[in-house]
Parts: C-alpha cells; sequence; structure tokens
C-alpha cells in the first residue's frame, strides 16, 4: 500500500490543528508517540540485511532465522521505502514493557550446505541485521582503533583474526531505555509512517504511561546443548547469559549444526524525551559534519566569486557609460571601428545547433531544480524526519511528477523564442516529458537486472515498474503537455535586435573554447564538494544525513556561483566574437557535473575499499551517473537561464544599426 500525502491536504490539515487546538508545545517531525503500559506487548520488526561491501539488500529470513509463530507478515510501505530496498517484516522477539527477562525463541533444524554457505558468505561481506523497536532502529556500540562509534544494527557473525572458521551471533541483550510519560501540557503532532495525529488534553489519562526513546542492542554468540534446548517452547524462560570470549563456547558456523537463537533485555528508566529521541542517532561519530571546514570553504567560494563579478560588472558598465555618452556621430563612426561583443551583435541571437535538444533539457533541468529545492526547504524545516523511512524519496518524486507543468512551459517558450512560432510545440512538450525520466529508467533498468540476478531485496519489483510507469504517463507527461499548452500562451520574448542572413566567421583562437568552458565547472564544484562527500557516505555507507539547513545554504551558494560563473563565461566568448554562446552558457556551469562523477570514482577508490566484486562497483557507478546527469542539467540550466537574460539585457542596452 502506497501512502502519498498531498501537500494541500497536509497544510489544510495542520492549519485545522492550529486553529482548533490550545497548545503549549509541538513537535512536527518524527512518528506518532506511542505509550505503553506495564507489561505490554511490544515486537520488535526486521528489515532487510544490509552491507556496506556490497551494497546489495537481502531479506532478513532468507538466513536461517526464527520465525514469528503467526507467520511472515510484511509492514506497509512507501513508494521511497520500496525504491530504496528496505524490506520491514514482523519478528519473533517480543518484549513485556519494563519486565526484565531472558527467552528461548528456537532451535534451527541442522544446518545444510547451502545454508552455511550463504550464512558464512553473508558473514565475511559484513552484513548488519536491521532491527526496528517503536520505529527506532536498534543501536549498537562498538569499539574501533581504541575509539567508540556508534552503529546502527549489528552483524551477523563474525570471523576471528587468523581463522577460517565463522561463529553466527544468536544471542541478544537488548537496552530498552524508557520515559515516563504524563501526558500533561503538552501537545504533540506526529507526521511520520503512522499517520498525523494529536494527543489533546482529553487523552490525557489514556496517552499516559511509557514511551520508548532508546533501543541498545549487544550481540553474542553462545554455544548451547541442542538436546537441552530443543526441549524448550517460544519465549521459554532462560537464565541470563554472559557473552563468552573463549571461541570454543561460540556458536560455529557448520554443516549439521543446530543453532539456539535466545535474547534477553533490559527495560533503563531515562530522562530522554519522546522528541529528542533521534538525537542519538542524527548525532553518530561517524555522521558528524565538520562544520568548521565546510563554512570556512564556502567562504572562500563566495569571496573569490565576489572579485570576479565586481570585476566583470564594472567592465560592462564602462563599455556601455563609454557607448552611451557618445554623440550620433561619434557613434556612427564607432560602429565603423567595433571590436568585441558588439560586432556579434547581429549573430548573438541565431538559433543555435540543435536547438530543440537544448530546449527539452532546459525544461527538465527547471523540473529538477524546482524538485531539489522544495525538497530541501521542506527537510530543513523538519517535515521530513529520518523517523519517516522512505518519505524523502517519495516526496521528491511526487514534486518531480507535478512540476512537470514548468518543465512544458519552459521548453515550449524557449522554443517559440528560438524559432518565432509554436509549430512543433507538441513534439518539444513529448520530448521534455520523456528526455530524463528515459534516461533514469534505462540506467534503473539496467541495475534492476543485476539486482534481481543477485536475488537482492534492492530490486523493484515488477508491480512497482507498472505504478512508476502509471505515473510517468498518467501525471508527470499530461502535465508537461499542459504546461508546454501554456507556454504557447505566454508571452513572446522578443530578441532586441534582428539577426542577418549570413553568419559571421569566428576569428581562430589559439586554445579550443571548450577548454575553458570544462575547466569553469571548478568554482561551482568547490562550493559543493565537502557536502558531497557526506551525503555519499549517507548512501553509501549507512549513516544518516539530516543537516538539511546546512545543505540549503550550500544550494543557495551553487545557484549563485553557477549563474556567476556562466555569465562570465559568456561575456569572455562574446569578446572574442564567439557568438555561438548558448551551449556554452549551458555547460559552463553544467560541467561541474562532470567533476562530481570524477569525485564519486574517487570516493569508489580510496573511501569505499571494503566494497567487492564487480556488481556492487556498477551498481555505484550507475547510480552515480545518474545523480550526476541530473546535477548537469539542474547546474546548467540555471546557468544558461542567467546568461540568456544577461545577453537579451545587454544588447537591448545599446542601439547598433
Amino acid at each position: 500500500m502506497l501512502k502519498m500525502r498531498m501537500p494541500t491536504v497536509y497544510w489544510a490539515s495542520i492549519s485545522m490543528l492550529l486553529f482548533l487546538h490550545a497548545c503549549n508545545a509541538f513537535y512536527l517531525p518524527g512518528s506518532y508517540l506511542h505509550t505503553y503500559s506495564n507489561g505490554d506487548k511490544i515486537f520488535t520488526k526486521v528489515n532487510s540485511l544490509t552491507s556496506i561491501e556490497t551494497e546489495l539488500p537481502f531479506s532478513y529470513y532468507s538466513l536461517p532465522y526464527c520465525k514469528p509463530s503467526g507467520g511472515i507478515k510484511k509492514s506497509a510501505e512507501n513508494l521511497g521505502e520500496l525504491l530504496m530496498g528496505d524490506q520491514i517484516d514482523n519478528s519473533p522477539y517480543r518484549f513485556r514493557m519494563n519486565m526484565n527477562e531472558s527467552v528461548f525463541l528456537c532451535t534451527t533444524p541442522p544446518l545444510s550446505e547451502h545454508e552455511v554457505k550463504l550464512l558464512k558468505q553473508r558473514t565475511r561481506d559484513l552484513y548488519q541485521v536491521n532491527m526496528i523497536l517503536d520505529n527506532l532502529p536498534a543501536m549498537r556500540y562498538a569499539k574501533q582503533n581504541g575509539i567508540n562509534i556508534q552503529w546502527t544494527g549489528f552483524p551477523v557473525g563474525y570471523t576471528p583474526q587468523n581463522s577460517n572458521d565463522d561463529y553466527i551471533i544468536n544471542h541478544l541483550k537488548f537496552t530498552v531505555l524508557v520515559h515516563e510519560y504524563e501526558g500533561s501540557g503538552t501537545e504533540i503532532i506526529g507526521t511520520g509512517e503512522e499517520g498525523m495525529g494529536v494527543i489533546s488534553e482529553a487523552d490525557k489519562n489514556k496517552a499516559s504511561g511509557f514511551e520508548i526513546v532508546g533501543f541498545e542492542v549487544v550481540p553474542c554468540s553462545v554455544k548451547y546443548d541442542p538436546e537441552v534446548m530443543s526441549k524448550l517452547h517460544m519465549y521459554d524462560n532462560i537464565s541470563s547469559v554472559n557473552c563468552p570470549l573463549d571461541l570454543d563456547k561460540s556458536q560455529i558456523i557448520r554443516e549439521q549444526e543446530r543453532v539456539s537463537f535466545t535474547y534477553e533485555v533490559e527495560f533503563v528508566k531515562s530522562d530522554i524525551r519522546w522528541p529528542s529521541r533521534w538525537d542519538a542517532y542524527l548525532k553518530m561519530e561517524g555522521a558528524r559534519v565538520h562544520w568548521f571546514s565546510i563554512l570556512n570553504s564556502l567562504m572562500v567560494i563566495f569571496f573569490l566569486a565576489g572579485i570576479v563579478f565586481v570585476i566583470f560588472l564594472r567592465t560592462v558598465r564602462r563599455d556601455l557609460t563609454r557607448y552611451e555618452e557618445l554623440d550620433k556621430e561619434a557613434q556612427a563612426q564607432m560602429n565603423e571601428e567595433l571590436s568585441g561583443w558588439k560586432l556579434v551583435v547581429g549573430d548573438v541571437f541565431r538559433e543555435p545547433e540543435c536547438s530543440k535538444l537544448l530546449c527539452v533539457m532546459v525544461g527538465d533541468g527547471v523540473q529538477i531544480t524546482g524538485m531539489a529545492v522544495v525538497t530541501i526547504v521542506f527537510a530543513a524545516l523538519g517535515f521530513m524526519s529520518p523517523a519517516s523511512r522512505g518519505m524523502l524519496l517519495t516526496g521528491m518524486i511526487i514534486l518531480y511528477l507535478f512540476l512537470g507543468i514548468s518543465a512544458g512551459y519552459v521548453s515550449v517558450r524557449m522554443w517559440r523564442t528560438m524559432k518565432g512560432t509554436s509549430e512543433g510545440w507538441r513534439s518539444v512538450s513529448w520530448s521534455a516529458a520523456c528526455f530524463f525520466p528515459g534516461i533514469a529508467f534505462v540506467i534503473l533498468t539496467i541495475l534492476n537486472f543485476i539486482l534481481w540476478g543477485s536475488k537482492s531485496t534492492g530490486a523493484i519489483p515488477i508491480s512497482m515498474y507498472f505504478v512508476l510507469l502509471a505515473l510517468w504517463f498518467c501525471i508527470s507527461v499530461p502535465l508537461t503537455l499542459l504546461g508546454g499548452f501554456f507556454g504557447t500562451r505566454a508571452e513572446e520574448i522578443k530578441f532586441p535586435v534582428r539577426t542577418n542572413q549570413i553568419p559571421r566567421e569566428i576569428p581562430a583562437r589559439k586554445y579550443p573554447s571548450w577548454l575553458l568552458v570544462l575547466g569553469a565547472g571548478t568554482l561551482p564544484f568547490g562550493t559543493l564538494f565537502i557536502e558531497l562527500f557526506f551525503i555519499l557516505s549517507s548512501i553509501w555507507l549507512g549513516r544518516f544525513y539530516y543537516v538539511f539547513g546546512f545543505l540549503l545554504i550550500v544550494l543557495t551558494l551553487l545557484v549563485v556561483v553557477c549563474a556567476e560563473v556562466s555569465v562570465v563565461l559568456t561575456y569572455m566568448h562574446l569578446c572574442v566574437e564567439d557568438w555561438r554562446w548558448w551551449w556554452k552558457a549551458f555547460f559552463a556551469s553544467g560541467s561541474v557535473a562532470l567533476y562530481v562523477f570524477l569525485y564519486s570514482i574517487n570516493y569508489l577508490v580510496f573511501d569505499l575499499q571494503s566494497l567487492s566484486g564487480p556488481v556492487s562497483a556498477v551498481l555505484y557507478l550507475g547510480y552515480s551517473l545518474l545523480m550526476a546527469i541530473a546535477i548537469m542539467l539542474s547546474t546548467g540550466t540555471i546557468g544558461f537561464l542567467t546568461s540568456f537574460y544577461f545577453v537579451h539585457y545587454l544588447f537591448s542596452s545599446v542601439k547598433i544599426d
């Protein structure tokens, strides 16, 4: 079941709640608060097994783990969760509020050759088990090179140094942090996967109880006597177990071994309040952003871009002022001795090569940029909490679909401007509707065949393919065509000067102009690359990324720098009598995508050294290529539109016969 909330309904609901309920405090991000009474049963859920070595998620029950007595039931997932490969199932791990106990789960039949091979492979690929309790992932504290590290999940097993044997994790020590909630004086709005709700004054007594504010796990490997354990039933109490340090007392992974799974749980009262329970996850050592380094880099980039822009403004202003101060005779004489950008006045608005492709790419770039800006703004305001799994990706897809109207409008209006007629606007609109989604569809289909071949839960189901195609052709395409129709009715952008019939010859240059265009991408990349490191780490190393406020600042600065770089490059080309500025303006800022893709390769080689196998590398490069294409369209569009309006303004400021 897909859960998609329309923004209009969402804001209407928020407004009604604000007007109808008097409250002392609000908490927007996160899931709806659950309170439990003493002895209430709480069941954990399990997500897909994940690994930073392979990046191929697999189902939890693909390994010989204990299954719930009532059978495996999948949780309802939204579009984003399905696309990210999440598969959340119920599990047999059952707790009772504020009851500390040690419990037996099950003993497996003798392990087969296939099961042993699979367990060993998952262990050596460093696969993690991801458990969820009350929407909180299980957190594990580990020590690595003398440093305490927080991590989510726990390993399937481990391989001791200088040993060929593998040992399975079959005993878990859970610590559940609880906070006593009395429901006085606070109203809480939840916007997570359980839906939106309010705890009001009338529900105080009903809501009083204990709220879960932390979920920690210590994994152990314990060898049990299968004859003794097989006499027990699920949820029978057993004596507490200490994690053995001796390998002889640990459970080895070997054929015909019978593995017993047990766990113990301890409830600990905590002062952490429910709205702050995600702080421990968002402040992990591995995901801490180096604020000073990023801020310093941004200041340097902004300072350099500002200097370039100021110099440029002074040059253009001096040119225009000098021209406007001349009388008509002097202007006529000057027209005969024109130099620089004034020489290309009859060619500057000549239609570029592949004009239809340029219009389509600019339209798609507007659509992608709008999606990115709105998503990051909403995330920065706290409406896309990490507690709402998949909400970020779901929101991006919905925004992209509905912003198709902007892609059609911009593409067709730019087409009319270049051609002087609306003829062929339907073809332009169809191309805009299918260009980037078509590229994404081809890349994702190729990657999906690879995931299907690996039997990974990251593979998109066939049913989801039909859903995505339906969304594409039933929402995005019609809206893009509607936007194109509006583009034909919009006011035409008229060029300030006439275009000559015969194109002017462009003087020969000592070096290719495209070299300068490609080099221009380094400045926008300078604003992005530090933040890019943390984004890649959150995607590929399983870390939480939640500094969207700072990402919004980076995005704003990136837009400014892209606009500046493109305008400066366009002016430089016009000054050397090169009137073919259209594509160069696009790629002057769009070339940042090349550096992003090269940086992704660098990250793969030097920071993802644990990534193993050609399948994982192909998946990584495929997703990186898709991201680079989206960045190229977005940044190229920003630079092109800024340059277009700059050139239009520049040549409308002077009149040359």
